[in-house]
């Protein structure tokens, strides 16, 4: 076993099955994957224009968790809002790293960091205005883990969660779709081969239901490309049990 293997911490029950894979050289990877190319870049400017606009819709939260925080990708922008009180937490104690050591050192010192996992928040109820939970619930393809999620989300947050998904009703989930047949049924694809064992598109309309059914409301929707692209960020409200 190897000293990173060492470091992972073990899938625990109805854990998902990548959640443990971030070993601190993975967790350099997918830091430095968002900065390889021009496209990368000018994708990732416009993911921080599109969560700027979410965490407005959701009424800048006083205290945010961004979870998984990942590398601290958004933890700039964050941090933007002085008076913000922020946490960050990850399944992945080499995400963990990385985002510590290759973030600014300011920003990095604004956050309480710790590992946990979506399904069993190291944190009181209500103990945040609002979640950051950007690219984690496109790779849930059990309704049943969303679920346990999203009631965990309404255990830990007061107010607001800011939650991205890959989404139908557009060209790219149309694409994907097409591809995926065509290789459930043998024929060649069209683009070359593609992994889409951890990757999930979620019916619009099912999601929202989910949403209702876990104690939320949908107050806004902030697509990456309308028409376009798979990705949307949902801003959900907490509704008071009756």
């Amino acid at each position: 076993m190897s000293d990173n293997d060492e470091m992972k911490p073990p899938v625990g029950e109805g854990e998902l099955d990548f959640s443990g894979k971030y070993s601190r050289q993975k967790a350099d990877e997918y830091f430095e994957k968002h900065q390889s190319s021009f496209g990368r870049r000018l994708s990732n400017r416009w993911e921080q224009h599109m969560a700027r606009r979410a965490l407005r819709l959701a009424g800048d939260p006083a205290s945010v968790l961004d979870l998984p925080c990942g590398a601290g990708r958004f933890w700039e922008l964050l941090a933007e809002d002085p008076q913000r009180e922020l946490y960050a937490a990850d399944y992945s104690e080499g995400m963990l790293a990385v985002a510590r050591q290759l973030q600014p050192a300011g920003i990095v010192s604004r956050f309480k960091a710790f590992q946990t996992s979506a399904f069993d928040i190291k944190m009181d109820d209500a103990a945040v205005d609002g979640i950051f939970c950007m690219r984690l619930l496109h790779h849930v393809g059990e309704r049943e883990d969303r679920m346990r999620i999203y009631r965990e989300f309404y255990r830990v947050v007061r107010d607001s969660v800011c939650i991205s998904l890959w989404v139908d009703g557009n060209y790219k989930a149309w694409r994907r779709s097409q591809l995926e047949q065509d290789r459930s049924s043998g024929k060649k694809p069209r683009k070359r081969k593609k992994d889409f064992q951890n990757r999930f598109i979620h019916p619009r309309k099912e999601l929202e239901q989910e949403f209702a059914e876990a104690g939320f409301t949908v107050v806004g929707k902030v697509d990456f490309l309308p028409g376009y692209s798979m990705w949307r960020t949902y801003v959900l409200r907490k509704m008071e049990r009756p």
